[in-house]
């Protein structure tokens, strides 16, 4: 059985949002990260910070790509977990950086509250899946 439909299934419960769109989420979030942690200073003491959420933010949608090509719904399922995951050590990191960057407050903000909206997609995806 092939879990694509799971994927979509999933996802229309929220917000209407189709795999295709979602997908674009968060490659977008991973964009967006990534291109304003080029704008930070770059130091020795906060290369492994920026590095991790490079990697992580990145890891979302990689990850949710893998989630829509599931063998199964445990597979979809775990796969999704790993989103989960990713999404939330993101989210972690915004939160450290914003102790040593206070003034890019506003733009840590508007990422933060991507990758909080991409999680709670991702748990409740997550949910609906284990109910089905």
């Amino acid at each position: 059985m092939r879990i694509i439909g799971y994927a979509t299934i999933c996802l229309k419960t929220l917000n209407n949002m189709t795999k295709e769109q979602f997908k674009n989420r968060t490659k977008m979030f991973a964009i967006n990260t990534a291109k304003f942690c080029k704008t930070l200073s770059y130091d020795s003491v906060i290369k492994s910070y920026i590095d991790q959420i490079v990697r992580a933010s990145a890891s979302v949608g990689a990850n949710y790509r893998s989630a829509c090509r599931a063998k199964s719904k445990a597979d979809f399922i775990n796969r999704m977990r790993i989103v989960e995951e990713e999404a939330d050590e993101s989210l972690y990191f915004f939160e450290l950086l914003l102790e040593f960057y206070p003034d890019k407050q506003n733009m840590m903000d508007t990422l933060y509250k991507e990758g909080n909206e991409i999680l709670s997609m991702t748990v409740s995806s997550i949910n609906t899946a284990l109910n089905k």
